[in-house]
């Protein structure tokens, strides 16, 4: 994750028209996601997961300020233990996305929920990146931005469902706020005339495993055998007519 890109969210006009978006929906995926573990691996300088009611909550990044110092490609994290993962920008800006991905499925618990965001190489932003000039390499648009269906591949060939997902941002990438606010009637419209065109894309997921089966009681759904015999009940026996003694 470059040092710039979480000064570029907060500071620049279009880097808090995006963060207001991004900030709405993974407070709204994360909320509903339960367990005991949850991470935020880069954008250490931006706390997405402050929705989440997972008690254990962290963020890890390579730059220091994170709570846990390491690379997304090598997580000092016990396997099958996390419950949620969330990956903002990090596939894109990193040299090995695939094996980032890998990584954020060794952690997670099986139906554990990973929830991710990346520019759209399809899209207005996707042909903003592509202009040359001194401004291409710079944040975020030194980025490699990765196609929406290679990374459905990736996640598939991981064991991951998808299971929710939008695009966002569809106005053109200006770089003042006023030319943003005079588009901002394209984010309606991009959803319903345009929906694959969105500048950013999100993406919810779980981590299937096949073959896994719950292990429930086996309940003895039988009826108690009808017994066949009762104890006899008690009777009262009658005494014996008492005879006298002069009889003979």
């Amino acid at each position: 994750m470059p040092q710039g890109l979480g000064e570029w969210f907060t500071t620049t006009p279009l880097g808090q028209y995006l963060l207001r978006q991004e900030t709405a929906y993974f407070d709204s995926a994360v909320a509903n996601v339960f367990g005991y573990y949850a991470l935020q691996i880069g954008l250490s300088e931006l706390d997405l997961l402050r929705a989440s009611r997972i008690p254990l909550r962290c963020r890890i990044d390579a730059r220091s300020g994170a709570g846990i110092l390491a690379r997304p490609t090598e997580l000092p994290v016990a396997g099958n233990s996390v419950d949620l993962v969330v990956l903002p920008h990090v596939l894109e800006f990193g040299a090995e996305p695939h094996q980032i991905l890998r990584e954020a499925g060794r952690i997670l618990m099986p139906e554990g929920h990973l929830v991710l965001s990346g520019f759209n190489p399809w899209s207005l932003w996707g042909g903003r990146r592509r202009l040359p000039g001194p401004a291409s390499a710079q944040v975020p648009w030194n980025a490699r931005f990765i196609r929406l269906l290679r990374l459905k591949d990736w996640l598939s060939l991981l064991g991951f469902e998808i299971v929710g997902g939008r695009m966002g941002c569809y106005v053109p990438p200006f770089r003042q706020e006023r030319w943003l606010s005079r588009c901002a009637f394209m984010e309606a419209a991009g959803d319903r005339w345009w929906p694959g065109a969105g500048g950013v894309y999100f993406l919810q997921a779980i981590k299937r495993v096949h073959g896994m089966r719950l292990i429930n009681p086996r309940w003895n759904t039988r009826l108690a055998p009808a017994k066949k015999s009762f104890a006899a009940a008690p009777q009262k026996i009658a005494d014996k007519p008492k005879t006298s003694q002069g009889t003979q």
